[in-house]
């Protein structure tokens, strides 16, 4: 198997991430268990924005006592820590961001409820762009897209 540039890189950003959030954690003094752990390394791996019970079914598959309130408490504290972005669209279950805990844009199917993060370079500047042209001190801000994603238009056309 080749591993290119790219993979080698993800890789190293996920492990880095992962060995960040668990400094953070041993900082505040809170148990670092096998099954915390794994649900790190899913939240970080994750490209989809899962919802806490997605995550506590992929958790369950390896260990199997572990309960969905236990991966509440986790995704509420590092949501606490900010290190991990929730988002709610409205359609039942909050999504969870671990790669990309700042804010920034996603791009939401409204057939399948897909999310992506939208790489969109101007982002970066807006939020400066806004408090300047408003006074407003940002804390927070939030851009979704919304719109039908490849898979859903394939499925569409068939």
């Amino acid at each position: 198997m080749i591993i290119y540039n790219s993979e080698i890189s993800k890789v190293t950003d996920a492990e880095m991430r992962l060995n960040e959030l668990l400094d953070k954690l041993r900082e505040r003094e809170c148990r670092i268990t096998p099954q915390r752990i794994a649900l790190l390394r899913l939240i970080i791996a994750s490209e989809t924005h899962p919802t806490a019970t997605e995550l506590y079914e992929q958790l369950r598959v390896h260990y199997p006592t572990t309960s969905l309130a236990t991966v509440y408490k986790t995704l509420n504290l590092l949501k606490e820590m900010g290190e991990v972005l929730e988002l709610n669209f409205g359609e039942g279950e909050h999504h969870y961001d671990g790669l990309k805990p700042s804010p920034h844009p996603h791009v939401v199917c409204v057939r399948c409820h897909a999310i992506r993060d939208a790489e969109v370079p101007i982002f970066e500047d807006l939020a400066h762009q806004v408090a300047t042209n408003t006074g407003f001190h940002i804390t927070s801000h939030r851009l979704d897209f919304f719109g039908i994603c490849p898979r859903c238009q394939e499925a569409a056309m068939e």
